[in-house]
């Protein structure tokens, strides 16, 4: 069993969290975020740290306990620092140009990708095989990147297609003769 809720979360400098209603706002430096609270889950502010704890001894009011704290941790980091995730396209003639909030992917299809980002996500390519996806929200953030792996995903012969970066591509050998 997971005691991920045990640990409270510290909210930095800049960083106000306010709770009613059933509902936890947390704003900071980069934006604000706001989240439906579990009436499993009983929230309690101690100066600048947040505690978590289940409302019940029931196992479901434990498991919510823990992916409130979490996600409330995440939306601190959020408001305060952000979140980035950078995606690398392998291939010969795989490129990407951000126009806007518009990535254009060129992935070696007989017509480009143009993909709309979400509202919160930006996009920047240091090079033409990069792509850095910056946002507050990190659901929205790995949805975002998730949907853009998505047109094409590594395949296991040549590695091509575009990558999270660090992901670990499992590479087949090629049929022999």
């Amino acid at each position: 069993m997971s005691r991920i809720a045990n640990n409270p979360v510290t909210l930095p400098k800049g960083v106000e969290v306010s709770m009613a209603a059933g509902e936890i706002a947390v704003k900071g430096a980069k934006g604000s975020l706001k989240m439906a609270l579990n009436s499993a889950v009983v929230v309690v502010q101690e100066g600048d740290s947040l505690t978590f704890a289940a409302a019940t001894t029931d196992k479901f009011s434990g498991a919510m306990a823990g992916t409130t704290r979490s996600l409330v941790n995440n939306m601190v980091i959020g408001c305060s620092v952000g979140f980035e995730k950078k995606l690398e396209l392998v291939g010969v003639g795989y490129r990407a140009q951000v126009q806007g909030s518009k990535v254009n992917l060129t992935l070696g299809f007989s017509h480009p990708i143009v993909y709309d980002l979400p509202q919160g996500v930006t996009a920047e390519c240091p090079t033409q095989t990069e792509i850095v996806l910056k946002a507050m929200d990190k659901q929205v953030l790995g949805q975002a990147a998730a949907e853009i792996r998505a047109f094409r995903p590594p395949e296991p012969y040549k590695g091509k297609g575009v990558r999270i970066s660090g992901e670990y591509v499992r590479r087949k050998e090629a049929k022999k003769k």
